[in-house]
């Protein structure tokens, strides 16, 4: 990540590398210190220090009186690094440092590549809108009728657990707004790596756009969105609602049918498409929904198109095998346990924690959050296999693993981290040692 930045500093008058800074942001984020004012503290520790990379774990060689004792950077020089535009940060006399927000765009996406072995024989690409309220003046601050809030309006697209995309966006937008864009941009990195892996997208009805669909034929992408219900969908679902209501008028129980069928609007569609209506009918209520997708019957049939593969967008489903066969088999490693990774982001990873003036810089920290959820994750999939945690949210993670009691003790040639004999996980912590090991640290060259 911290390639993806541009220092215009001078070297001599710098003790803080941009690695040191990114890497303090990051795991400080990971390890729930959310706000920048906490690094005032955390500049102190020693462990960060040791974790970021710093040699000096004391701070005793600094070369200001006032900065020795603090080995890591201060909330100032943290908040120069958001505040750094690449147009004139060659020439300001403090903002020295600019970020490229399409590099991290591809490290996103170059990061979910490298995390499997071989390409596989096809992927799921979720696309949400979340809202992310804001209590300032914020740059591009609107209000939004729907959350009912001023806020921005982030974009988010997964892959599984995978974060692929977090683009920040303000409120006075569509929630489709700026998604073929993205969806250009990841598919063609995903290709040029992955020829033949089969990519489909999932999302709500606020998906639903003659533009996105169109995207996905001309491109050979398949697409399940879900489909607002009209008074002409309604209409067309009308037998098999009245069979939905006889049936739980008989047995008291809710009940469904699914109606596949063809169906066009009449203005705002440039073709006619494949619709799946379910057909609900709960005590007392009648529930219809509809699903459009371009995957044929063989794919999928109604039932199975929308209970297995749309129900399941946006949330963690290991499947081995074919994700089209009629009862899929779910991976026991990973379990099917649903967790809403946007959530996890948001509340675990303070990726809402946008107080900053400008909305680029708001976006950086959006970038810090996602990277924190990335590294986490990584933690997750590569180190917590076979341990109690291996579902864990990173809430979990972080009081049960990383911040735990210990002992530090520093000598001249090496540094000493007592933990408790009691710990009621120290075998799962030998457990993720054991499995971390399998995968040797990467460092960049120099």
């Amino acid at each position: 990540m911290a390639a993806c930045f541009t220092d215009h500093r001078n070297p001599e008058s710098i003790e803080h590398s941009v690695r040191d800074l990114v890497a303090q942001r990051v795991y400080g984020l990971a390890l729930g210190y959310e706000d920048l004012n906490d690094h005032d503290d955390l500049r102190k520790d020693s462990t960060l220090a040791l974790l970021v990379g710093k040699r000096d774990l004391t701070g005793e060689r600094r070369v200001r009186e006032q900065d020795r004792g603090n080995p890591l950077a201060a909330s100032s020089t943290l908040n120069r690094l958001e505040l750094g535009i690449p147009k004139s940060a060659i020439s300001d006399r403090y903002k020295r440092i600019a970020a490229d927000n399409e590099a991290m765009d591809r490290l996103l996406v170059d990061l979910f590549l490298e995390s499997y072995r071989k390409p596989p024989r096809k992927i799921w690409l979720d696309l949400d809108a979340t809202d992310d309220p804001l209590h300032g003046q914020q740059e591009g601050r609107f209000f939004h009728g729907y959350y009912r809030c001023y806020c921005y309006l982030p974009l988010y697209i997964f892959s599984g657990e995978h974060l692929l995309c977090a683009r920040l966006r303000t409120a006075d937008k569509d929630a489709s707004s700026g998604s073929v864009d993205e969806l250009q941009r990841i598919v063609g990195q995903i290709r040029a790596r992955w020829p033949k892996t089969r990519i489909i997208i999932r999302a709500d009805s606020g998906f639903c756009r003659d533009a996105i669909m169109a995207w996905c034929e001309t491109n050979d992408v398949g697409y399940v969105l879900g489909l607002a219900r009209n008074k002409r969908l309604q209409q067309a679902l009308g037998k098999e609602m009245e069979e939905a209501r006889l049936a739980c008028e008989r047995t008291g129980e809710t009940a469904r049918c699914f109606r596949d069928f063809r169906y066009r609007t009449r203005k705002s569609w440039s073709c006619e498409r494949r619709v799946i209506g379910k057909a609900e009918y709960l005590p007392g209520k009648a529930n219809p929904r509809f699903v459009i997708t371009n995957l044929s019957t063989r794919d999928a049939d109604a039932q199975h198109l929308y209970e297995d593969l749309y129900c399941a967008r946006g949330e963690m489903e290991k499947f081995i095998g074919n994700e089209f066969s009629r009862k899929p088999r779910r991976c026991e490693a990973q379990g099917c346990a649903e967790q809403n990774r946007i959530k996890e982001q948001q509340l675990g990873l303070f990726a809402d924690r946008t107080s900053s003036a400008t909305l680029r810089a708001n976006q950086l920290r959006l970038y810090f959050s996602s990277f924190a959820y990335v590294l986490l994750h990584g933690l997750r999939r590569l180190g917590l296999t076979g341990t109690a945690f291996a579902k864990a949210q990173s809430t979990t993670i972080r009081l049960k693993l990383l911040k735990i009691g210990a002992r530090l003790h520093l000598t001249v040639r090496k540094v000493w981290l007592s933990f408790s004999e009691a710990s009621p996980y120290a075998s799962d912590i030998a457990q993720i040692l054991a499995n971390l090991k399998q995968h040797p640290a990467w460092s960049p060259p120099g």
